[in-house]
């Protein structure tokens, strides 16, 4: 489990509606980007202000900031201002199983809060449980309203790729 791990997260230009891949390892290998079939080594890190950044894609070397909207990075760089759709499957887990009223987990993470407990009745968006993956936290909401009739894990588990997270009785 600690070693070989790599994890995919995609994004979407929001003005030119393409989609890159940023490749993360966690065995210390090359994190790669992605983008229009070209694979480049890629490197970030946090600058000196609150905001700033510095990367590296393949030989070039760039500074700017970014600010976060929800689900949206503006990037500002180069002197252009940039939006990024971060395709967030953790958060939007949810969107897809609102037939079902069933939740799992599409990677995996640690449980790090639990929001509701078995009976209580919660409403489209409610907050379920939250997820830490790759160093960030993802808020797993309700698909539809409905009541809770089994919490599957608790603070501190962790939760495979596809585990059920809890039970919705949708209404």
């Amino acid at each position: 489990m600690n070693s070989g791990y790599t994890q995919t997260l995609g994004w979407r230009d929001v003005e030119n509606d393409s989609t890159f891949t940023v490749n993360f390892a966690r065995d210390g290998a090359m994190q790669t980007l992605e983008h229009d079939g070209v694979r480049e080594g890629f490197t970030w890190s946090n600058g000196a202000a609150q905001h700033e950044y510095r990367a590296t894609i393949g030989n070039a070397r760039v500074t700017g900031a970014v600010f976060v909207d929800g689900d949206t990075f503006n990037v500002f760089v180069l002197g252009e201002a940039l939006a990024f759709e971060w395709q967030n499957l953790l958060a939007h887990a949810a969107d897809a199983e609102g037939g079902e009223g069933r939740l799992t987990a599409p990677m995996p993470g640690k449980v790090i809060a639990v929001l509701v407990e078995a009976g209580v009745v919660v409403e489209k968006g409610t907050p379920f449980i939250v997820i830490e993956a790759m160093k960030m936290e993802h808020t797993i909401g309700a698909p539809a309203a409905g009541t809770v009739s089994e919490v599957l894990y608790a603070v501190g588990d962790q939760v495979a790729d596809g585990a059920q997270l809890l039970v919705l009785d949708v209404k």
